[in-house]
C-alpha cells in the first residue's frame, strides 16, 4: 500500500525511498527495499487479467502454533507516518508481550475500502513478507485482523521518507547509486530465488522492502505472468506490450531507478500514459554525457528491450550485474552482512523520532477508528491472515511502562553559549556521566534542521568537524547534542594571543582548508565560514584541535554545476555573486577564508573599518571587490601571502581559487619557511569583533529568513505530478 505523505494525487508522484536506522546497527539502516503501488484504487490500477486474477497467488495460513497472537490493543499509538485512501500508517510501542517496549510500524488497511482484487493482492502482501528472510527486505513481526480492518505490523523504518533528500538534491552521485543498486540487486535476487518478481520497481519506495502489493509469484508452466499493474515509467516492454514477462522485467525497472536517482529525470515520460508506453517500446534513450562510462555502459545493458538479451537475464543471473564494471568497487559479501560504510546516514536520535517523515501527518492524533466490514464473509475472506513471527525481536526490551527519554531526562540545561535567529546553542550537562556537552536547540517553525543533521551524521567524524553525540526531536524543537567548544572562537583566541606569526596563521588555514576541501569533495558547501563558526575544542591553541561548527547554512550539492539558488550570507564573509543574489557554489567558502587570513594577518577586517560603519558601505566595499594589501603588518607580511589573498578575495567566483587550489600554494607547503616574527595587533580585539558583529547585525536585520515550503512545492515533485521532462529531452 502507498501511503501518500505528501499532498500528490497523481499516479506518477506514488513513489518512495525509505530509510530504517536501528540502533542495533553502527551503520545506516537495513538498507535497500522495494515497495511498489500495491493498494492504489481500482480506477488507478490498470485491468488486470481476470483469469490470472483467479490464480494470482494461493492463499496459505501461517501462524505459528503456541505463539499468542497479536490485536491492536497489545499496541500503543504514538504518531502518524502516514495516510492513505484505504488506511494509515502509525508508529507504534507494543505494550505486552516478549517485545514489550519495541516500535514498530503498524499498517492498518480498511476492508470497506478494498475490491476484491486489492483484497487478494493485501493477503499476497503479507503472504510474501511472511516467506522472505534477507537483511534488505523488511520484515514482518505480526499480522492480524478485525472485522474491519487488517493490520500488518512492521520493522520503523526511523529515517524515513528520502523523497525529501531527492528534492533538495534533484540526484545522487554514481557512488551513493552504486551502493543503492548493489543492496537492491541483492534483494531481488532473494526474491527471484523463491519465485517472486516485481511488475514494476518503483523508485520512491526503495530503501528495505516495505509494500508487495503488486509483487508476484510465479503463475504459469513457463514461468511468465501477464499481468499488467504498476506505475508505466518504470515497467519494461514486455510488460506494457502484455506478451507476457519473466524475472528480467525487474531488472528493466532497476535500469529505471539508476537512470532516475543519476539524473533526476526519468528515462521514458511523455505527456500522457499512452505515450509514455509507446516511448519504452520504440524511443531512442537519451544517454547524459556526464555519466561515467561505466554508468552508461550498465544503463544500455539493463534497458535491453529484448529481455533475452538483457544483462541479468542469462543462466548466471545477478551474478552478471555483480561483475558489471559499474560494482568493480563493491565487496558483495561484506554489502550482504553490512560491513561496508553507507554512504548517507539519516538523521537519528530518540528510537521513537519522527523528524524525517511528513509534519502534515505526524502532527495529527494517532487515532484508529473501528471499520466497518465489508461484507458478513469479509473476515472468511482473509482467514489465514493472521501470522506471528517466529522469532519476535526481543532486542532493546524494555517494560511496557518504560518511557523512551527525552532530552531533559538525561541532560541539564546550562547558561547561554550563542543564539541566532532561528536556534540557540547551551551548554549542557549529562546527568548520569556529569560530561560536558554543548545543545544547539532549532525551531524547526524557523528553519527545516534535516539538511544540518544529515550533513553532521555524514561527515561528523572528521577530526576537525563538529561531532553529533545525540539528536532530539520534540515537537516544535530539535535538539542537536555535540561536543563542547572549550577553547572557544578561533578568531578571539589569535587576536588576543601575545604571540601570533605568519607562520602560525598559514598552520590554521591549512587546517580550515584542508577540512573545507574535505567537503566540498563530499559535494558540501558550508556558506557560513565566519569566524564564531570555527572554534578550538581545547585550550591547547593547537590547530588539530580547531573544529569547523554551525552546518545551519550548508547544502550538499548535487548536479551539472554545481551551483546553489539559495542565497544566505553573513556579514563580511559575504562573496559579491552572493550579494546579486545569483547562484553560487564553493567558491564562497574559499572567500570566507580569505576574510579570515586577511583578519589574522593584518588585525582588521577587509571591508568593515569599525563598529559605526554602514551597512550599505561595506556591502560597496565587499561588491567592488577591492582591499588594502599596504601599510601595517602588510609591510612585512611575505609577499606570497599576498598572492594567496588575491586569489582567494578574488571578485570573480571563477577566477577564485578551490579548497585544492589554497593547499598547493606555496605559501601553505612551503610554511616553515614562512617569517617567525610576531604580527602587530594595530586594533583592540573589542573593536574588530565589534565591527564584525555590527556588520552581522545590520545584515541580519536587511536578510528574510527563507521561506519553508511542504516538499511537494519543490521543482522535483512539480515535475512527479506534471509532464516530466525525459532523457530524450535532455
Amino acid at each position: 500500500m502507498e501511503f501518500n505523505t505528501h499532498k500528490h494525487t497523481s499516479l506518477n508522484t506514488s513513489r518512495r525511498l525509505s530509510f530504517s536506522t536501528e540502533l542495533k546497527y553502527a551503520d545506516l539502516v537495513n538498507a535497500i527495499a522495494v515497495s511498489l503501488l500495491s493498494h492504489l484504487r481500482a480506477d488507478q490500477v490498470p485491468e488486470c487479467n481476470s483469469e490470472v486474477n483467479k490464480h494470482e497467488i494461493p492463499i496459505t495460513h501461517h501462524v505459528k502454533e503456541g505463539c499468542e497472537k497479536a490485536d491492536p490493543s497489545q499496541f500503543e499509538l504514538l504518531k502518524v507516518l502516514g495516510q492513505g485512501s484505504f488506511g494509515k500508517v502509525f508508529l507504534v510501542r507494543k505494550i505486552m508481550g516478549p517485545d514489550a517496549g519495541q516500535l514498530y510500524a503498524m499498517k492498518v488497511l480498511k476492508k470497506a475500502s478494498l475490491k476484491v482484487r486489492d483484497r487478494v493482492r493485501t493477503k499476497m502482501e503479507r503472504d510474501i513478507l511472511v516467506e522472505v528472510n534477507h537483511p534488505f527486505i523488511v520484515k514482518l513481526h505480526y499480522a492480524f485482523q478485525t472485522e474491519g480492518k487488517l493490520y500488518l505490523i512492521l520493522d520503523f523504518l526511523r529515517g524515513g521518507d528520502v523523497f525529501t533528500r531527492l528534492s533538495k538534491e534533484v540526484m545522487f552521485t554514481e557512488e551513493d547509486v552504486k551502493f543503492y543498486l548493489a543492496e537492491l540487486a541483492l534483494a531481488l535476487d532473494h526474491l527471484h530465488n523463491l519465485g517472486i518478481y516485481f511488475n514494476i520497481l518503483t523508485l520512491f519506495s526503495c530503501l528495505l522492502c516495505t509494500d508487495f502489493g503488486l509483487s508476484k509469484e510465479s503463475v504459469d508452466a513457463d514461468k511468465k505472468a501477464y499481468s499488467f499493474c504498476g506505475t508505466v515509467e518504470y515497467m519494461a516492454p514486455e510488460v506494457v506490450n502484455r506478451r507476457g514477462h519473466t524475472q528480467s522485467a525487474d531488472w528493466w525497472s532497476l535500469g529505471v531507478l539508476m537512470f532516475e536517482m543519476l539524473t533526476g529525470t526519468l528515462p521514458f515520460q511523455g505527456k500522457d500514459r499512452n505515450e509514455t508506453m509507446n516511448m519504452i517500446l520504440k524511443a531512442k534513450l537519451g544517454m547524459p554525457q556526464f555519466l561515467s562510462l561505466e554508468a552508461q555502459s550498465l544503463l544500455r545493458m539493463l534497458f535491453k528491450r529484448n529481455p533475452a538479451n538483457r544483462l541479468g537475464a542469462g543462466p548466471d543471473g545477478v551474478e552478471e550485474i555483480k561483475r558489471h564494471a559499474f560494482f568493480s568497487t563493491i565487496d558483495w559479501n561484506k554489502l550482504y552482512r553490512r560491513e561496508l560504510q553507507p554512504p548517507f546516514k539519516p538523521a537519528a536520535g530518540k528510537p521513537d523520532d519522527t523528524f524525517c517523515f511528513d509534519p502534515e501527518f505526524t502532527a495529527k492524533t494517532p487515532k484508529d477508528s473501528p471499520g466497518i466490514p465489508p461484507s458478513a464473509n469479509a473476515h472468511q475472506l482473509f482467514k489465514g491472515f493472521s501470522f506471528v513471527a517466529p522469532t519476535p525481536m526481543d532486542e532493546n526490551k524494555s517494560s511496557p511502562l518504560n518511557i523512551l527519554p527525552i532530552f531533559s531526562d538525561l541532560y541539564e540545561l546550562q547558561e547561554d553559549i550563542g543564539v541566532g535567529s532561528y536556534s540557540i546553542c547551551k551548554r549542557c550537562v549529562h546527568r548520569v556521566s556529569a560530561m560536558d556537552y554543548a545543545v544547539k536547540i532549532i525551531d524547526k517553525s524557523k528553519r527545516d534542521p534535516s539538511e544540518e543533521i544529515e550533513i553532521l551524521m555524514r561527515y561528523g567524524q572528521h577530526p576537525n568537524i563538529i561531532t553529533l553525540k545525540d539528536v532530539y526531536d520534540e515537537g516544535r524543537y530539535v535538539y542537536l547534542v555535540t561536543e563542547l567548544m572549550k577553547g572557544g572562537e578561533l578568531l578571539d583566541k589569535i587576536l588576543r594571543q601575545k604571540f601570533f606569526s605568519e607562520r602560525e596563521a598559514s598552520a590554521v588555514l591549512y587546517t580550515i582548508t584542508k577540512t573545507v576541501d574535505y567537503l566540498h569533495c563530499q559535494g558540501v558547501v558550508h556558506r557560513d565560514l565566519k569566524p564564531s563558526n570555527i572554534l578550538y575544542m581545547d585550550d591547547s591553541g593547537n590547530p588539530d584541535s580547531i573544529r569547523i561548527c554551525d552546518f545551519g547554512f550548508a547544502k550538499q550539492l548535487r548536479g551539472g554545476n554545481g551551483l546553489l539558488l539559495t542565497p544566505c550570507y553573513t556579514a563580511n564573509f559575504v562573496a559579491p555573486e552572493v550579494l546579486m543574489r545569483q547562484g553560487y557554489d564553493a567558491a564562497c567558502d574559499i572567500w570566507s577564508l580569505g576574510v579570515l587570513l586577511y583578519t589574522m594577518l593584518a588585525g582588521y577586517t577587509p571591508f568593515a573599518n569599525g563598529p559605526n560603519d554602514t551597512p550599505e558601505e561595506i556591502l560597496l566595499r565587499i561588491g567592488s571587490g577591492k582591499f588594502s594589501l599596504t601599510g601595517g603588518n602588510w609591510d612585512t607580511v611575505s609577499d606570497s601571502s599576498k598572492d594567496l589573498l588575491s586569489h582567494m578575495l578574488h571578485v570573480d567566483p571563477h577566477q577564485r581559487y578551490t579548497a585544492e587550489q589554497v593547499l598547493k600554494h606555496s605559501w601553505i607547503t612551503c610554511r616553515d619557511t614562512l617569517p617567525h616574527f610576531q604580527l602587530t595587533r594595530h586594533e583592540a580585539p573589542h573593536l574588530v569583533k565589534g565591527a564584525m558583529a555590527a556588520t552581522y547585525s545590520a545584515l541580519s536585520q536587511k536578510t528574510s529568513q527563507p521561506v519553508l515550503e511542504p516538499v511537494a512545492a519543490s521543482s522535483l515533485a512539480q515535475r512527479r505530478s506534471m509532464k516530466k521532462l525525459t532523457s530524450t529531452d535532455m
